[in-house]
């Protein structure tokens, strides 16, 4: 059965979309950069909650169109095809709503922002930096698979290799709000490359996760500003 509430939340949603959708062709708009962007990052979000929102929709109309078929029709090939069509609606169902329901939940603003990744070796010595090298290997590889640009903006080598501190900045769709649990102390417990008889070595690293800052603008208003002159006096001329 269809949830009254969630078809309420999601009425006016198809015509957001479609407003902003020409908004943000508006050349007024685009000059705009700021209202532009913020637009631009609206239809995003929107885009995937209309496209569910229209399978849902969809979803319950086939629905009473089953249950039509099934109240006016005798022919059993046709009740067949509409009870089929009806439990597979049916068992779709709970699955959408949820899904639009997550949704609809507001997201943390700070989700869509880029990250600086910085990876520090911590208790372990060399292993620990070759440590933090393997760390940044792993996340070059997911961000890699995600499609998002990965630059090494500074990076201290270890002595035996890897990094003893390397800081990245991560830019792409949705960065932070992916990788913000990553944050905190990492360790493994391996026989280390720098180990010449067998031994189990624990070793940690540390990587922190900071969401970029936004750039600013800063105005001046030259009749606030206050110039002072002073001038040395005195015998000696200073």
């Amino acid at each position: 059965m269809a949830d009254n509430s969630l078809l309420m939340r999601l009425d006016g949603i198809e015509s957001r979309f479609e407003e902003v959708s020409t908004l943000i062709t508006d050349p007024s708009v685009i000059q705009d950069m700021k209202r532009y962007v913020r637009l631009t990052k609206e239809y995003k979000d929107l885009e995937r909650l209309t496209a569910v929102t229209r399978r849902y929709r969809s979803l319950l109309g086939n629905i009473d169109e089953a249950r039509e078929v099934l109240d006016s029709e005798s022919d059993p090939d046709l009740r067949q095809m509409a009870k089929d069509e009806l439990d597979e609606a049916t068992e779709s169902l709970p699955a959408l709503e949820e899904e639009i329901k997550l949704l609809l939940v507001p997201a943390d603003p700070e989700d869509s922002k880029n990250v600086v990744l910085e990876i520090r070796g911590g208790t372990g010595g060399d292993e620990a930096a070759i440590f933090a090298g393997d760390l940044f290997k792993m996340y070059s590889k997911y961000c890699e698979s995600k499609g998002w640009n990965v630059a090494v903006t500074s990076c201290s080598e270890g002595a035996a290799g890897g990094y003893k501190e390397i800081v990245v900045s991560v830019t792409g769709d949705n960065v932070y709000g992916t990788m913000k649990y990553e944050s905190g102390v990492h360790r493994v417990q391996r026989v280390p490359a720098t180990e010449t008889q067998g031994r189990v070595h624990t070793s940690a690293a540390t990587v922190a996760v900071l969401p970029e800052a936004e750039p600013f603008d800063v105005e001046i208003n030259e009749g606030e500003i206050k110039w002072d002159t002073f001038r040395s006096g005195g015998a000696g001329g200073q």
